[in-house]
């Protein structure tokens, strides 16, 4: 059993295991998420008998006490024949623990990434919470927004920590784009805090639904929605995963928007650093 050691938060969990899972898949190899076994359970794969709390205190002791080896990937500037020793150490091995932001398998994740993507799909109760906020919609373009603070307040120095304002700009521009369609806004996020009105006041012809979910549920209506913005971050990236849903990552609030400033999973997945 190949064990990714995850860290950081959700979508950051889901984002290492995917690259360790994929790698243990293409090499016949089971693999288990320590994160995914007892803390999140909106998906699937929380209901995978191999993923529980046991599994986890299990593994997480038997590497603490050296009863099985730990592959690091931490140094982002790791050479090429450094990373395939250390692959070939993880196969080596009948149990191993694996952990680091740093472990990429690019190629193989999206080689099977519909297998994935399966694993990780929400649980029918996350669904049914979203599903009367989605019907809100009424055919209408639905837009997400991910107002992501918190910890970016320190990530990047606080790089892509954006004002209500900022978000609200954003809002309007996008709404720009499309004059002949009647949008809804689903504005999910990790403050508490977010001044409604300020969104409201900017962009009076739309209306905002603002989630009030777990990350599951924020995660699953983001999922459902017809374009995506929000600064860059895991978050909004799976997001945009489950349907291919065009995402545009808000490098520069100020920044004007066109239908080009949206992009794929696929390249916004190659870029995570």
């Amino acid at each position: 059993m190949i064990y990714a050691a995850d860290r950081g938060r959700m979508c950051n969990n889901i984002l290492q295991f995917g690259h360790v899972w994929a790698f243990a898949h293409r090499h016949g190899r089971l693999c288990v998420s320590t994160r995914l076994c007892y803390k999140y359970p909106y998906f699937r794969i929380s209901r995978d008998p191999r993923h529980n709390p046991l599994r986890y205190l299990l593994s997480k002791t038997a590497a603490a006490l050296r009863l099985i080896p730990v592959v690091a990937f931490d140094d982002p500037d790791e050479s090429e024949e450094s990373r395939r020793r250390k692959d070939d150490l993880i196969l080596a091995h009948r149990n191993v623990m694996v952990r680091g932001w740093e472990v990429r398998h690019y190629d193989d994740f999206l080689r099977y990434m519909d297998e994935f993507m399966e694993m990780l799909a929400f649980l029918p109760e996350v669904e049914e919470k979203t599903a009367p906020l989605l019907e809100r919609a009424c055919g209408r373009l639905r837009i997400g927004i991910h107002v992501r603070r918190g910890d970016y307040a320190r990530w990047q120095e606080g790089k892509y920590l954006y004002s209500d304002r900022q978000y609200a700009d954003v809002a309007r521009k996008i709404v720009a784009m499309y004059p002949d369609r009647d949008i809804i806004f689903y504005v999910c996020g990790n403050d508490p805090a977010i001044d409604r009105d300020i969104y409201r006041d900017s962009v009076p012809e739309s209306d905002f639904i603002f989630a009030e979910g777990n990350p599951g549920e924020d995660l699953c209506l983001l999922s459902h929605c017809d374009l995506l913005a929000g600064p860059p971050s895991t978050f909004s990236l799976w997001a945009s995963a489950y349907r291919d849903t065009p995402l545009y990552w808000i490098m520069d609030p100020a920044a004007e928007i066109s239908p080009s400033s949206f992009r794929s999973f696929n390249s916004l997945f190659c870029e995570i650093i």
